[in-house]
Parts: structure tokens; sequence; C-alpha cells
């Protein structure tokens, strides 16, 4: 994942509305959940929840399908795996240059 990707989704996450949002739809699993139900579930005004399905989708974390008449909202979860991949891809790698550095002194 890109660094640019990666500020995108992490920026899309940092609202608290939207993160209620995703967290609800990993919890439902592959099913998703319908926006009316996450709706009341999370007890959000229609206009507020069209308005941040929108920007999650814009940036690929969850995306909407249409079953009849009922919007169904899914969490991505490649895109998750792949930023969660991108956030601990690097971890502690620079650890043993700071113990030689630390030995070297």
């Amino acid at each position: 994942m890109k660094l640019d990707d990666a500020a995108a989704h992490l920026e899309a996450l940092g609202n608290p509305t939207r993160l209620k949002i995703y967290r609800a739809l990993v919890r439902a699993g592959d099913a998703g959940l319908p926006v009316g139900r996450l709706q009341d579930k999370l007890k959000i005004a229609p206009s507020t929840l069209s308005h941040h399905i929108k920007t999650l989708m814009v940036v690929g974390l969850i995306s909407q399908v249409r079953e009849a008449t009922t919007l169904v909202c899914h969490a991505n979860y490649d895109v998750m795996r792949d930023l969660l991949g991108f956030l601990v891809a690097e971890c502690c790698t620079e650890t043993t240059e700071v113990k030689d550095a630390k030995s070297a002194a």
C-alpha cells in the first residue's frame, strides 16, 4: 500500500462517526448491514449517515450493494488487511540499528 493511500484511509477513519460505522460493518461480517439497520443501530440521522458512508466508499474501506430495494454496506476486508499490514510492516525494523548505535557509543 502506498503512503498516500494509507493516509487517506486513516483520515477517513479519523472521524468518530465514520469509525463507528466501519467498526459496525466489520463486526457484521461478510453479510454486511442494510443502511436502515446501520442507522437504527448507531442512531445516526439519514443524511449524516449517507455522507459518512460516501466518504468511506470513496477511499475503498466499504462497498455498497443493492439487494432488491435495500442498500447493504460491507466492510472491504482486503483493504483493511492491506492497511493493517502497511502499519505493522516495518514494526521494530530499526531496533537492531538502535542497539548497534548504542553499542558503538
